[in-house]
């Protein structure tokens, strides 16, 4: 029994020893550990300086940025390891990984998936920093472009993160792709106003708001003869194309545009419909070449409206030659 008690003893002073020994190694190795990943930000900070100022490298410089920290760290910790196990080789790692990576590869799919998708936005750059843009029910503007997901600020002060996979692969919206953006509204008019001056007037209207490009010019074009209206589609182009601009310049224009159509009398309408009952109105209901409702008047005289009293009589017709009774007075009595 203290032959095994002895044993561990030394085994435990054993080990201890041993620890001492690579206390120095190990204190070492994380100072050149922490003196690598201070030169990695070093790195990453000075290529994002390289490319601050060109608008068109900016992404790029992030990629580059990320990469060479990335590898500068990774370099740091093969020395690290190097000393603290003298007969660790860098090549031992790498085939171990090369031997694990497929179920690695399998493990982290989607987060592999992001991020050589978050690399190909960096690079291809279809929207960037400060942009607004609309992913399906999400719109905002962009406040980062990471290497595993893209975060958007929306108007109302959410932040929505979206992994960089769906919006490589999916359709997006960038509102700020370009300098100038175009907004255009349907203004219904009645079928008894003038088309051209309402036209003129909504130019006109859209013309004085400040905001509104003179180039392109607006335009008003007839979109549809509606069910109660004569829509006309007003158009006009902003600058620039954010979202607090476009609703404060629609605000504007629509303000004006009602003002200008109303001082000169021309009607706005409410949705209406008009229900027609031909077989109670007239005598000659059927006959299209007299009937009045829905269809042109023909030649002659036109029809009068059927009479309650003849009304009443024909409905007694009708009853007896269904019940094939050959007395209408006798159908009057039911």
């Amino acid at each position: 029994m203290n032959s095994d008690a002895s044993a561990a003893w030394l085994k435990i002073q054993e080990m201890i020893n041993g620890a001492i020994a690579l206390l120095p190694n190990v204190v070492l190795a994380i100072i050149v550990f922490i003196l690598f990943f201070f030169l990695a930000r070093g790195i990453k900070g000075f290529v994002k300086r390289l490319t601050r100022r060109h608008r068109q490298a900016r992404n790029l410089g992030l990629v580059l940025g990320r990469l060479a920290q990335g590898v500068t760290i990774l370099v740091g910790l093969f020395v690290a390891l190097s000393i603290v196990i003298p007969t660790f080789r860098a090549g031992d790692l790498v085939q171990l990984l090369g031997i694990s990576g497929v179920a690695i590869g399998f493990a982290f799919r989607d987060i592999l998936q992001n991020f050589l998708a978050g690399i190909l936005i960096l690079l291809t750059e279809p929207f960037q920093i400060d942009d607004q843009i609309v992913f399906k029910e999400f719109e905002g503007t962009v406040e980062n472009i990471e290497t595993r997901a893209t975060t958007i600020r929306t108007y109302d002060g959410r932040r929505i993160v979206i992994p960089n996979a769906e919006l490589f692969t999916n359709s997006l919206t960038v509102n700020t792709a370009f300098e100038s953006r175009r907004l255009e509204y349907d203004i219904g008019i009645g079928y008894g106003d003038d088309i051209n001056q309402a036209k003129q007037l909504i130019l006109e209207a859209i013309a004085s708001v400040n905001g509104v490009l003179r180039s392109p010019a607006p335009d008003a074009l007839v979109m549809e003869l509606a069910d109660s209206t004569v829509n006309i589609r007003a158009r006009w182009w902003i600058n620039p194309p954010r979202r607090a601009d476009a609703l404060d310049t629609r605000d504007q224009v629509l303000l004006a545009i009602k003002n200008k159509l109303t001082e000169n009398g021309i009607d706005l309408p409410f949705p209406t419909q008009q229900i027609l009952f031909h077989d109670q109105t007239e005598e000659t209901d059927g006959d299209r070449t007299q009937q009045r409702e829905g269809w042109p008047v023909g030649k002659g005289k036109a029809p009068q409206p059927r009479s309650i009293s003849g009304s009443l009589r024909k409905l007694a017709d009708m009853r007896a030659q269904r019940n094939g009774n050959k007395n209408p007075e006798a159908a009057n009595d039911v």
